[in-house]
């Protein structure tokens, strides 16, 4: 919070010098900047005039005196506009570093992303599959042909390159879990115990909506970021996802299998979708704010899981950019130039505001956003 006292201090100055006259309402406006041609021109050769027209929003307080100061010649160039400048622009630093309110993520399910949905025909099997171990139904022809519905047709890396079918086959073919269904229509075949890297396999499956999503757990050791959690579904069809865009009772099922299978909370989470590109898929949710009926973590630790999930999704966005969304990527994550320099200035920025954590989470959200929407993938400078 800036000290009105100083403020006021500073655009006092401001009028004594001229600078500032006041409407009929008293409130204090700028006086005209002398124009010479298309505006005036600083020793750099920038156009002056065009920093005076600030966006609406900033003014207000110290930025609006800013904006009276860089709209008017004389005052910079003399030595008591120099200092006039300078608390104001310090001023307006402190403004800037204060915390600002992030924009809601949408919190809203999206039906329209799946496609091609499974007929009744096609699912209707899977009640006599309830109580079996998830290993057997893998056995079962039916259940087999339903999993190609689901898992996309592309190549996955678990210890080596493989079909993602056969990936996730591994995972769930000992399983002893048994087949579950709950309210009449959301089945989940699930293994806590693959055959090496820690392996994990979910699969999930709504009978009213005929769509079907999986999730695959490991520690991978090719260089990408680890441990991570893949979900995926033939079905859906989107350029980017977040967590909020997923049926809320696969979420729900999916973190009590999460819980159940002792996976960290935050972790590495892609998405493949029907097109076989794995993709970042974003930690948009609150983990200060209770789900499923569960009692939210203090402020301190559940502001500290949404710090370390947006530094999580800034590396995966950035390593899947080098890899270019590649499903089997197998290489190293390099640290780039610029990455390093936005990182030094994110620190610089958000360390002397009055809330240092939430300024690092909104700036590491805004990144991560700006690298996935940039096409095609910048060339990585090496360090």
């Amino acid at each position: 919070m800036i000290n009105p006292f100083t403020k006021n201090r500073v655009l006092a100055r401001a009028a004594r010098n001229g600078l500032l006259r006041r409407d009929r309402k008293g409130a204090q406006r700028a006086r005209s900047a002398p124009q010479y041609g298309g505006g005036t021109r600083d020793s750099c050769g920038a156009d002056a005039t065009r920093f005076a027209r600030v966006p609406r929003k900033w003014k207000s307080g110290t930025i609006h005196a800013i904006s009276i100061v860089l709209s008017y010649e004389p005052l910079r160039n003399n030595l008591r506009g120099t200092l006039i400048f300078a608390a104001l622009v310090l001023l307006a630093g402190l403004q800037y570093a204060a915390p600002q309110q992030q924009p809601a993520a949408n919190p809203h399910y999206d039906p329209a992303i799946f496609q091609k949905h499974l007929s009744a025909n096609e699912t209707s099997f899977l009640n006599r599959l309830v109580g079996a171990p998830s290993g057997d139904a893998l056995r079962d022809k039916e259940f087999r042909k339903l999993m190609h519905s689901v898992i996309p047709d592309c190549t996955f890396h678990y210890g080596w390159d493989m079909p993602m079918f056969d990936a996730v086959e591994k995972v769930l073919k000992d399983s002893l879990v048994p087949v579950e269904i709950r309210d009449g229509r959301y089945v989940t075949i699930s293994g806590r115990s693959g055959p090496y890297l820690a392996g994990r396999g979910f699969l999930w499956i709504d009978l009213q909506e005929g769509i079907g999503l999986g999730a695959f757990f490991f520690h991978p050791t090719n260089g990408e970021p680890t441990p991570t959690v893949t979900v995926f579904s033939k079905q859906v069809k989107a350029d980017t996802i977040g967590v909020s865009r997923l049926p809320p009772e696969f979420a729900a099922d999916l973190r009590r299998w999460w819980a159940q299978a002792h996976i960290h909370p935050v972790v590495t989470t892609y998405f493949i979708a029907g097109a076989g590109k794995r993709m970042l898929l974003e930690h948009d949710e609150d983990f200060c704010v209770p789900v499923d009926g569960n009692t939210a973590p203090p402020s301190p630790v559940c502001d500290q899981m949404n710090a370390e999930a947006a530094d999580i999704d800034l590396n995966t966005a950035y390593y899947l950019e080098q890899v270019h969304y590649a499903s089997n990527a197998t290489a190293w994550m390099i640290v780039g130039d610029e990455q390093a320099a936005w990182l030094r200035t994110r620190d610089t920025t958000c360390g002397s505001g009055p809330d240092p954590l939430r300024c690092r989470i909104r700036l590491t959200r805004e990144r991560v956003r700006m690298i996935l929407n940039r096409r095609p993938a910048t060339r990585i400078a090496r360090r």
